[in-house]
């Protein structure tokens, strides 16, 4: 696998579902992992507690990513702790289903505050660190509803199409400063998020359409973030990795 020996690495919505999966991989590959959790601090803990279960070195942090001195706090917290920051993964997202001609102004403006702003928030508060230290590698969870949209949520598409975007702007802004910027794109996958979705056999009938003919694991967007986060990957920036067993065809 990839090393990460010695890495610094943020992951934000860190204590469930893809979040969890890529703080347990990047920390079996060596890195020094907050993770960030906005209301969940037992889910959180459990993470810390298997990381340190194994030999890691991680932390739980809460901070809510939509608030912007909270955001810093944690940054300040991961800097205390271990005197640097290499690697930011933006995970933190919502996904609630609405028809556009029925969605509120609040469900409308709460995915765009927590899927793109506090990206945003995160980057922004980060950046600091990094042109200090001429390095570091900012990695957005994005989705293939960017890419494809999603019916009945337009908001959420939307949402994430900002945060590819943000990535391609950001990448050619920060390559020259020695930070790169990429997209993880993640298809159908099972997580707690989409269990709804996928109870009474409906993740068979969805696995039909997919052509490797299966339903992601948290594990394989865990697995692209921790390539795209070392040293093997040192070339590679502004791009959207998909990963979603090939049922939207882009990059």
């Amino acid at each position: 696998m990839f090393d990460l020996k010695n890495k610094v690495m943020i992951v934000t919505g860190g204590s469930r579902g893809i979040g969890a999966s890529i703080c347990r991989s990047a920390a079996e590959q060596g890195a020094k992992v907050l993770v960030n959790y906005v209301s969940n601090s037992e889910s959180a803990a459990s993470v810390v507690k298997n990381i340190e279960r194994n030999g890691g070195d991680a932390i739980a942090v809460q901070a809510d990513v939509t608030d912007m001195s909270s955001v810093q706090e944690m940054i300040n917290q991961a800097l205390e702790s271990w005197s640097k920051i290499d690697i930011l993964v933006n995970n933190a997202a919502i996904w609630k289903e609405s028809h556009i001609d029925m969605m509120s102004d609040a469900i409308a403006d709460e995915t765009m505050s927590i899927n793109f702003n506090g990206t945003l928030n995160c980057i922004r508060a980060v950046i600091p660190t990094m042109i200090k230290q001429q390095s570091g590698s900012i990695i957005n969870i994005s989705s293939t509803a960017a890419q494809r949209g999603e019916a009945f949520h337009s908001h959420y598409a939307a949402s994430k199409g900002a945060v590819t975007s943000l990535t391609k702007s950001l990448a050619s802004e920060l390559g020259p400063k020695g930070i790169r910027v990429n997209c993880v794109c993640p298809g159908w996958t099972y997580s707690d998020m989409t269990a709804e979705v996928f109870r009474g056999g409906n993740d068979s009938i969805i696995a039909e359409t997919i052509p490797l003919r299966r339903i992601g694991k948290a594990e394989d967007s865990a697995a692209a973030v921790v390539f795209l986060a070392s040293d093997e990957a040192s070339y590679i920036t502004g791009i959207s990795l998909n990963v979603n067993g090939g049922s939207v065809l882009t990059g």
